[in-house]
């Protein structure tokens, strides 16, 4: 489903400069990013969120949001302070906005573990019509205790005397702080981020880290999972609508179609050329604007192909091109067959969650918003 046929979601990240356990805490950085750039860049590349803002206090905050391509609310002072709670910020930026989104997707920066599919899936359940509140969290299978008042030592959760298994206790949830999906209309009724149905959405133990000290800081640098410095191959294949465009098109009074391509990534096809890296564009789609993008590329294309998979594997054969050293970019289902073949199936960031699962690599961006290039530099960088 295209974004326009979707719900209005907006992720809202409140990122304030006052933050004292850690000074300028949101533009510390993790990996080479600074944790208002993970944040933000995991909100872009989640599927159902059509606007990311940030609201803040602190002209650095605001310029490091406007660079990785965030709006900017700017927050008055009375709500910029250590006693302003979340739902006031939250209810600030959606009184500036209109019309309201039907979903507000709340992310907090200090969780700097943020999968794009969960963001999602706890949107969806909230769009659906499931729950009205999606919540992020990992789960606890500990034996809890408190201490009474007496100073002894009270089971929570369980009996003292009965110790089961790790495997046969059912788990307690540990809210992460990392993302709250929420109906829009319910919160502001509500003035709080839980009302309603209220859903747990579990996410893996890992990414319940949330930065409050140095030492979070060094924990999620060392948890971050690797990504591929290079990718080697001597071949890339594309998928072309969702990949090297949006997946939208313009049409006129007379049903011409036009679409909007990067330049950027047009860039990076010429590089992968001039390196003698072969490039097949191999699109599903009919209409002569995918056969007249690949002519400006100057690259081989096969379009109005039903089926991919049937089409790649014969042109592997007659380009004798080991199909363990080609990447396939795709977005959607109809990608799936020719991902199988090869030994790089690639995942723009807007792709459909089961295009995610069978990726061996998810591109940080969007297609028609530098995938293509994203990819080309990681293929030049092994060459």
């Amino acid at each position: 489903m295209s974004k326009t046929n979707q719900p209005h979601v907006m992720a809202i990240i409140p990122a304030r400069g006052g933050s004292k356990g850690i000074r300028l805490k949101n533009l510390r950085e993790i990996g080479g990013k600074s944790l208002l750039g993970r944040a933000i860049e995991s909100a872009k590349a989640a599927s159902t969120v059509s606007d990311v803002v940030v609201s803040t206090d602190h002209e650095q905050i605001k310029a490091e949001a406007l660079r990785y391509g965030a709006r900017v609310v700017d927050r008055p002072a009375d709500i910029a302070g250590d006693t302003a709670s979340s739902e006031s910020v939250l209810q600030h930026v959606l009184a500036n906005t209109q019309p309201a989104p039907a979903v507000t997707l709340f992310i907090q920066c200090t969780s700097p573990l943020i999968d794009p599919a969960d963001l999602d899936a706890a949107v969806t359940t909230v769009a659906s019509g499931k729950a009205e509140v999606s919540f992020a969290a990992v789960a606890d299978h500990g034996f809890h205790w408190a201490v009474g008042e007496n100073g002894e030592a009270v089971a929570v959760g369980h009996e003292k005397l009965h110790r089961p298994r790790r495997q046969d206790r059912e788990p307690r949830f540990r809210e992460t702080g990392a993302f709250y999906a929420m109906d829009t209309e319910g919160f502001l009724a509500a003035g709080h981020r839980f009302f309603g149905r209220v859903q747990v959405h579990e996410v893996p133990g890992e990414h319940g880290i949330d930065i409050d000290t140095e030492a979070d800081l060094l924990l999620a640098e060392l948890t971050l999972p690797d990504e591929p410095a290079a990718i080697s191959v001597d071949a890339v294949i594309t998928d072309f609508d969702g990949v090297h465009t949006p997946d939208t098109a313009y049409v006129d009074e007379n049903g011409t179609e036009t679409v909007r391509v990067s330049r950027s990534d047009g860039m990076g096809v010429a590089r992968l050329r001039a390196a003698g890296v072969k490039f097949l564009i191999l699109s599903k789609e009919a209409n002569p604007v995918v056969a007249a993008r690949a002519a400006k590329l100057k690259v081989e294309v096969a379009h109005g192909i039903e089926n991919k998979a049937e089409y790649l594997a014969q042109w592997l054969a007659d380009e004798s091109i080991n199909p363990a050293r080609v990447a396939y970019v795709g977005n959607d289902i109809n990608d799936l067959g020719a991902m199988s073949l090869v030994g790089w199936p690639i995942a723009v960031a807007d792709a459909n969650e089961q295009v995610h699962r069978a990726a061996r690599h998810r591109l940080s961006r969007k297609g028609g918003y530098g995938a293509v290039r994203e990819l080309a530099e990681l293929v030049l960088a092994a060459r």
